[in-house]
């Protein structure tokens, strides 16, 4: 055979007879740089409605981007600047859930958004649904298990992580919320169902931001907890009041007193159990001081499930 008819006969062949590449692999390749393109895109446009003041960072007086720069954004999910702006170029590069997971948390996406991030990603979302990650699935069963007596698992800066139905409906309708809005915190300061259910709202507030001051000394310059207390300092006046004292005071166990708007009054005693050997996560459990309270707990997990239903 010549080497024209050799040639010839490997045009049909695969790339490595011929160097032409195969329908699928080139549909493929094709596919993955529209995907790129597309999560590029959306990354530039969700990096450019926040504004620095959103996330606690000065605006400065030369800032001509709209919004959040490239470098702001990947101190905010403590990734590198170089990978964030290939990410937003659209390279080809390999991206894990755990970077996923720290960028949506800097660009503050909602649920659907996040979603979307991670579908143009091609990578499987660490936190599906309502479930939070770094808590097992067993640890969620165990909350279930606990019901009529609320519980929930908190980390040190006050994030819901995960709860049961009776604490979902203790405080307020917590699944009505948006999941950066599960903060205890920010709840209690700006929330007004959460607020009429603290019957000793005043103290409440002022230990609440005792504690979360005397944790912050661990994360001082970390980006999440520096953008609560900015965002809880612009909408709260009375956070800005408290948190001027710079009050500090270390987590215990106390009896609680809730308000709820259709079972009544509830005593509660609180309960701590570290998920591990610091003080970071834990699961926060509130059994009844009396029998009326155990009783109306009872009533408070009908109506969760009723909701449910």
């Amino acid at each position: 055979m010549t080497v024209d008819a050799r040639e010839a006969a490997g045009a049909t062949g695969t790339r490595g007879e011929a160097g032409t590449e195969p329908a699928d692999r080139a549909g493929r390749r094709a596919h993955d740089s529209v995907r790129r393109a597309e999560l590029a895109a959306f990354l530039r446009s969700r990096r450019e409605r926040i504004t620095p003041e959103q996330v606690g960072l000065p605006r400065g007086t030369r800032r001509r981007t709209p919004g959040l720069r490239r470098e702001e954004v990947a101190q905010l999910g403590a990734v590198g600047v170089t990978w964030y702006t290939w990410l937003e170029q659209g390279r080809d590069i390999h991206v894990s859930p755990q970077v996923l997971d720290a960028v949506a948390r800097a660009l503050l996406l909602d649920h659907a958004e996040r979603s979307h991030l991670f579908a143009l990603a091609g990578a499987v979302d660490p936190l599906p649904g309502k479930e939070c990650a770094g808590v097992p699935r067993a640890l969620r069963e165990i909350l279930d298990q606990l019901a009529p007596y609320p519980a929930v698992v908190q980390n040190s800066r006050f994030d819901i992580l995960a709860y049961n139905s009776t604490y979902g409906q203790l405080l307020c309708d917590l699944d009505a919320l948006p999941d950066e809005d599960r903060n205890c915190m920010w709840l209690a300061f700006t929330h007004p169902g959460w607020r009429a259910s603290l019957v000793d709202r005043e103290a409440t507030v002022r230990t609440m931001t005792a504690k979360f001051r005397a944790s912050m000394a661990e994360h001082i310059a970390e980006p999440g907890w520096k953008a609560l207390v900015a965002r809880l300092t612009e909408a709260s006046p009375e956070f800005r009041a408290l948190w001027a004292q710079h009050e500090v005071e270390r987590t215990t166990g106390a009896v609680k007193v809730f308000r709820h708007p259709v079972v009544g009054i509830l005593q509660l005693t609180s309960t701590n159990m570290w998920l591990g050997p610091s003080l970071g996560s834990k699961v926060l459990t509130y059994t009844p001081v009396d029998e009326a309270s155990r009783e109306r707990l009872t009533e408070l997990e009908k109506l969760a499930h009723s909701l449910v239903l």
